[in-house]
Parts: C-alpha cells; sequence; structure tokens
C-alpha cells in the first residue's frame, strides 16, 4: 500500500533512500518524505505528488547524515497532501508507516485530552504521538515503542527514528511487508526486495510482532514481550537488472515480453518429460492426505481472482473435484463450508495481499490444509501456508498485473495435473501429452508477442473510445474479465468483461457504433455460440475485435480488427489469449498518454483491507 525505506550506516543515507523509494514507488505515489539524522539532528522534507517533486526539494535542500527513512504514499487515512506525508515527526521521534491503526480515533481522543496537538490527518501521526508520551512518562525508548505496539490494533510495518538515538534504527511489523537487508557494515529495511537489491541480497523476512532493533555492527530481533528471537537469513536470486526497464519505455511492457521466459522459470524444475511427471517437491502432502481431500476452495482478489477462475475449470476437468472460487474480501465474512478434509488454496503476487492473507486464517482455523501459490519468496501467505508453490516470475514492478497472471495460470495447471495423477485421474500417457504441450507454450506466447505492432494499429483505431465491452465462453470468460480489467486499470476507459451467453441478458442494450467489443474467437466446442454472438454484435453497429486462428475465415469476414493468435490446446488457451489483451491494453493507455506503470488509485499490493 506505501512503500518504506531505511538505512544505517556508514554512507550517505539520502541518495541510498531516495533509490531505494524509485523502486517501490508502484506501491503509492500520491507523496512521499525523507527523514535523515545528520550533525545537525533530525531534519525532514516532505512533498505532495510523486517522488520526482521530493527529488527537487531534496536537490534544492539536501539532508546529509548516515541514519535516515523514507516513505513513498498511498492514502488510506486522509487525503494525498504534504501535511499527511511521512515521515511524521513529535518532537525527536519520526515514523514512517505502511498499514492501518483501526483503533486510531480512540488513541487521538485519548491523546487530546493529555494536551497532544496534531498536524496530520493521518493515523499514523498517532504513533509518534504515543511514543513521545510513554517516554515523557518515564519509560526507556525502546520500552516506550513496545508499549506503544501494545496499544495500537491493526496492521503496520514500522520504521521509526530518535533524534536522541542517532546511530539507531527501530521497526516492527504486523501484517505489513518489511524485510531486513544485511549489509557490509550497514543495515536496510525495506517494504519490497527490489528497493535494496543493488546494495545486497542477504535479507531476514521479518514476521508479525516481530521487533528490530539496529546500531552499528549489531541488529537485534525481539518479540513483542522484548525476548531475543531468530529468524533465518535467506539469499536473494534476482539481479538488479530484473528490476530496470532495460531499454523498454514502461516496466509493464518490459514484464509482458518477459512472459515466455517467466513461464519457463515456472515450469521447468518441475516437470519430467520423458516420465510424464509432475515434481512438486513443495508440497508434502501424502497420497493419503491427497485421497482424503473432498472439496477445493481458491481465494484471491483482482488478477490473482480471475487465475483462480481458470483454475476452478481445470481442476474440476481434470481431477473431478468440486472447486469454489472466492474474493479474499468476501470469504471469511461468509461462513464457508471448510474443514479438515478442505484443500485451500491462496494466490497472491505479492503474497501480502490483505484480503487474501485474512481468507488463508480463516481457513485454517476451520482445520483445511492449505497450498499458496505466490511469487514473492518469504512473503507473508508463504510462510503461513502448509506449502507453497513460488511461481519464479520475478519482479513485477508494474502495478497492472501481467506475468505473474499468466505463471499463476501455469501454477494452477501444474497442480491440477499433479493432483489428477495422484488421485489416479490421469494415466502417465496423458500427463506425458500435457506436458509436451506445455513446454511449448512460451512458443506460442512469443509468436503472440510478434503480432505486437499489429496490436498497436488497432488500439490507435480505438484508443478514443469511452466504452469496452468484452466476450468469452467458458475458460476464455475469466479471460475476458481480465481484458477488461487491465484496460480500465491502466487506460480509465470503461470495460466489463461478460460470459458470452450473458450478452443478451443487459449488455446487448449497449450495443451501437461507439462500442468496441472485443470477442474470444478461437476454434473451442463453443465456437458456433461465439459466432451467433458476433453476428449479433454486428446487427446492430458494434465495431467487433476478434481473437481468432490466422486460418479462421468463419471469424474474421464477421469483425472490423483481427488479431490473431496461433492455435493451442484449449487449456493453455488462456494463457495465450490474454497475452495480446494485456498488449492491447498497453497500447491504448500508452497512446492516451496515461501513467502506464503508475496509474491513478491504484497500488501493486494492498496490503489493508
Amino acid at each position: 500500500m506505501c512503500g518504506i525505506i531505511g538505512y544505517l550506516g556508514p554512507q550517505e543515507a539520502m541518495p541510498i533512500l531516495l533509490d531505494g523509494l524509485k523502486r517501490l514507488e508502484y506501491r503509492g505515489y500520491d507523496s512521499a518524505g525523507m527523514a535523515v539524522i545528520g550533525d545537525n539532528g533530525l531534519a525532514i522534507r516532505r512533498s505532495l505528488g510523486k517522488l520526482r517533486e521530493l527529488e527537487q526539494v531534496l536537490n534544492e535542500s539536501p539532508l546529509p547524515g548516515q541514519v535516515g527513512i523514507g516513505h513513498t504514499r498511498w492514502a488510506t487515512h486522509g487525503r494525498p497532501s504534504e501535511a499527511n506525508a511521512h515521515p511524521h515527526q513529535v518532537g525527536e521521534i519520526a515514523v514512517v508507516h505502511n498499514g492501518i491503526i483501526e483503533n486510531y480515533l480512540d488513541l487521538k481522543t485519548d491523546l487530546l485530552k493529555d494536551g497532544h496537538r496534531f498536524a496530520s490527518e493521518t493515523d499514523t501521526e498517532i504513533v509518534s504521538h504515543l511514543i513521545v508520551r510513554y517516554i515523557r512518562q518515564g519509560a526507556a525508548y525502546l520500552d516506550a515503542v513496545r508499549l506503544t505496539l501494545k496499544d495500537i490494533r491493526g496492521s503496520y510495518a514500522l520504521v521509526i527514528v530518535n533524534a536522541r538515538e542517532p546511530r539507531m534504527l527501530v521497526a516492527a511489523r504486523n501484517e505489513s511487508p518489511l524485510i531486513l537487508g544485511l549489509g557490509e557494515g550497514e543495515y536496510f529495511l525495506a517494504s519490497d526486495i527490489p528497493a535494496i537489491l543493488p546494495y545486497t541480497r542477504r535479507v531476514i523476512f521479518l514476521e508479525d510482532h516481530d521487533l528490530v532493533v539496529l546500531r552499528d555492527g549489531e541488529f537485534l530481533l525481539l518479540d513483542e514481550d522484548g525476548n531475543r528471537l531468530e529468524r533465518p537469513e535467506h539469499t536473494i536470486t534476482w539481479s538488479p537488472a530484473m528490476a530496470e526497464k532495460a531499454g523498454y519505455k514502461h516496466f509493464m511492457q518490459k514484464e509482458i515480453f518477459e512472459q515466455p521466459r517467466a513461464l519457463i522459470d515456472t515450469f521447468r524444475s518441475r516437470i519430467i518429460l520423458e516420465e510424464g511427471e509432475i515434481f512438486l517437491e513443495e508440497v508434502p502432502f501424502t497420497a493419503a492426505d491427497l485421497q482424503a481431500i473432498r472439496k477445493i476452495f481458491l481465494v484471491a482478489c483482482g488478477t490473482s481472482f480471475h487465475a483462480a477462475m481458470v483454475g476452478k475449470h481445470l481442476i474440476e476437468s481434470l481431477c473431478r473435484l468440486p472447486v469454489e472460487v472466492d474474493l479474499g474480501s468476501e470469504f471469511r465474512y461468509r461462513n464457508p463450508l471448510v474443514d479438515s478434509r478442505t484443500l485451500l488454496i491462496p494466490i497472491s503476487q505479492s503474497g501480502e495481499t490483505a484480503d487474501t492473507r485474512a481468507g488463508l486464517t480463516a481457513g485454517k482455523a476451520l482445520g483445511a490444509k492449505s497450498l499458496a501459490i505466490v511469487n514473492a519468496v518469504g512473503s507473508s501467505i508463504a510462510r503461513e501456508s502448509d506449502c507453497v508453490f513460488y511461481t519464479h516470475a520475478g519482479p513485477e514492478i508494474g502495478v497492472a498485473s501481467t506475468k505473474a497472471f499468466t505463471t499463476q495460470l501455469v501454477a494452477l495447471y501444474l497442480i491440477a495435473l499433479y493432483l489428477a495423477q495422484k488421485l489416479g485421474r490421469l494415466s502417465r500417457a496423458e500427463v506425458r501429452r500435457r506436458l509436451q504441450e506445455l513446454v511449448k507454450l512460451p512458443t506460442w506466447v512469443q509468436e503472440t508477442l510478434d503480432q505486437d505492432l499489429k496490436i498497436r494499429e488497432i488500439g490507435e483505431q480505438y484508443q478514443e473510445a469511452q466504452n469496452f465491452l468484452y466476450l468469452g465462453r467458458g475458460l476464455h470468460f475469466p479471460i475476458a474479465l481480465e481484458g477488461a480489467l487491465k484496460l480500465k486499470e491502466i487506460s480509465y476507459i470503461h470495460a466489463e468483461g461478460y460470459a458470452a451467453g450473458e450478452m443478451k441478458h443487459g449488455p446487448i442494450a449497449l450495443i451501437d457504433r461507439n462500442m468496441p467489443v472485443v470477442v474470444l474467437a478461437t476454434r473451442t466446442p463453443v465456437l458456433e455460440k461465439i459466432q451467433g454472438n458476433l453476428e449479433e454484435v454486428a446487427a446492430r453497429g458494434g465495431m467487433l475485435i476478434a481473437l481468432t486462428e490466422a486460418d479462421n475465415y468463419q471469424v474474421q469476414e464477421r469483425v472490423d480488427s483481427v488479431i490473431p493468435v496461433p492455435e493451442v490446446p484449449l487449456e493453455l488457451s488462456p494463457i495465450v489469449l490474454v497475452v495480446p489483451l494485456q498488449l492491447l491494453a498497453y497500447h491504448i493507455a500508452d497512446l492516451r498518454g496515461t501513467d502506464v506503470d503508475q496509474p491513478r488509485n491504484l497500488a501493486k499490493s494492498v496490503t489493508v483491507e
């Protein structure tokens, strides 16, 4: 939701903090700020707007010093303004925060009665006031922090500086991501790995209720009662270049074109092609565990929810097990029928999505086994699940998800095949045939990417449209939803995805010559039904854009624009068909001049409910 960076070491903090914030700007970009402790004490710079505004402020008024914190904000409590930008300082204490303090109104009322005065509308400022109050009452600094953490309820990743402790950083987390980076004689704190990759690959993933104290030459990990903790150190294998644009105009464009590589990285170590075996070392369930499963729940939000919808088709078709798909924000509030015979599969690129994580917690409390699909190693959902399938997509910086989605689809397909084989639903020969198709997938995706210039030309034709309709059936209905979501996210054009059979039940009223209709019209068992939809749109003057095979002339002669796609097996077609929809959304947004990587009002990882 917001991006946090902290530094303590021998180097000047300001350039390191600024560089880290640039790598975290996808997490929030309505305001930014920085606090550094130097020879003249604690100094703060803040600005409204994107990070370039703060950079200009720092160019005019630098912050010398070797200890500091930084923040880029996505507004939750309080409108975007310089006053609401972090860090928030009270006396000698300054704080940056990601999350939501749920009881801040009660705490604020109490502090106001105690004579405290507030300079912002945010919940974060509460933290600074509480720490100062406890210090004034005689508590030692770290005790004041611990008492404050006991007072607040909600989610938080906090990094705190104290002008009276100039060579110390204190941090804490609960339900919001925070990592500790270990350098040579220096320490880093950040919301996400890319922020610190240029400086170190040694990290510790902090867990809920962890408290971190950084001083020169040492770090302490403490629990909420002040007891020492040990957490494992991890080495990150991503290179810093993987988080850079590498010559592309936008991160989203780069990530779209990275998909052939990302797909390979998702499946290559998990299949034995010659033997028709799927090797999921990370899934430790026994044959008896799998035989006992009576129902599967897929829980996700946003783009991952669309992946879950495809996963339902795949698992039910191949495994003959009932599957339910739930939005993370709805799952735990509807008293779902979950027990020890349930397999819960939470899906999240970041592994920090608050609603999905809450669904996981609720399912586990009811006795469900859990298998997470995530991209971010060491994330909260990964740690809290019984086992985890990492997609290995690499860092995804663009807010609109692309390669994370297609790798999630590969993960779901592999899990479906794995379960089907273990449950005796598919023979070794059948699995081998499907795996042979799977290894061709990156080539088919690349062939689709090769249509980039043609897709841009189509984008030029329709960039002024105010509304779009996307239609698909069966496995392609979730892809219609995803295509519409991509367009609305980054171009701000109103777009809706529908199951094609539902067009006559309302959406057909919207069809006119100003309504582009994107139809997934490849050779499937329901192609005749789709052709009926084409006729219905054409009869009402709608503009038709079809995704279909290059030799599917029956479709092509009925439409205004064609995006040719390779002919692929039905089960893999969602992965191929979503790629031109990603490109179409990207090019229309680029042509309209919107901020593709950082669309308004959105953040990459929604870490609060």
